[in-house]
């Protein structure tokens, strides 16, 4: 089963931005490459169980098993050493892509406290958004009696736009809601 973004994309998004970028060609059209979900677990270093619950935290969210990123560097003043445990990525493509943005756009971030909309200026000059959420409890997946701490996320959406304003057409078509300036 094609995911309901998935569609969207093809039937609308497609023919809206050849209309107005005037693309020669279908493959001009900017499309989403891939998702990264990106978590700091600095605090590993002194409580153990973080990692693990926040392991399986994101793995619910996400549909697929995080991969555990390690220090590079020993660092003394944080009592940090090679290769300790830091950190949670998932980089997600093609239908848990789709899936997941549907989920990040039209359930998570209207439920985030205080939303106004995401920052039209988080874009990288590449055509890549990145967007922080200080609460991950804010999807749907996770039972907030069941959290061993409230952690936030890094989620980078990476497009193959040429410009910033192609991959913001993109996005904004497929339904981020970005802050009116």
């Amino acid at each position: 089963m094609v995911p309901r973004l998935k569609r969207y994309y093809y039937e609308s998004v497609i023919p809206e931005l050849m209309k107005e970028f005037e693309y020669k060609n279908v493959m001009m059209i900017p499309k989403l490459v891939k998702i990264t979900v990106n978590m700091g677990l600095g605090e590993t270093i002194n409580d153990g169980k973080l990692l693990d619950t926040m392991s399986e935290d994101l793995a619910l969210i996400t549909g697929q098993k995080p991969v555990i990123t390690r220090a590079r560097k020993s660092i003394s003043n944080f009592k940090l050493r090679e290769g300790m445990a830091i950190g949670l990525k998932v980089t997600l493509r093609k239908d848990y892509m789709w899936e997941f943005y549907d989920r990040l756009v039209n359930v998570a971030l209207p439920r985030t406290r205080d939303f106004r909309g995401v920052s039209p200026k988080a874009f990288d000059g590449h055509g890549n958004y990145t967007l922080g959420i200080r609460e991950h409890i804010v999807f749907p997946e996770i039972n907030y009696d069941k959290v061993y701490k409230i952690k936030g996320m890094n989620i980078t959406i990476v497009t193959n736009a040429e410009t910033d304003e192609e991959a913001k057409a993109l996005l904004d078509k497929l339904g981020m809601p970005f802050r009116k300036s």
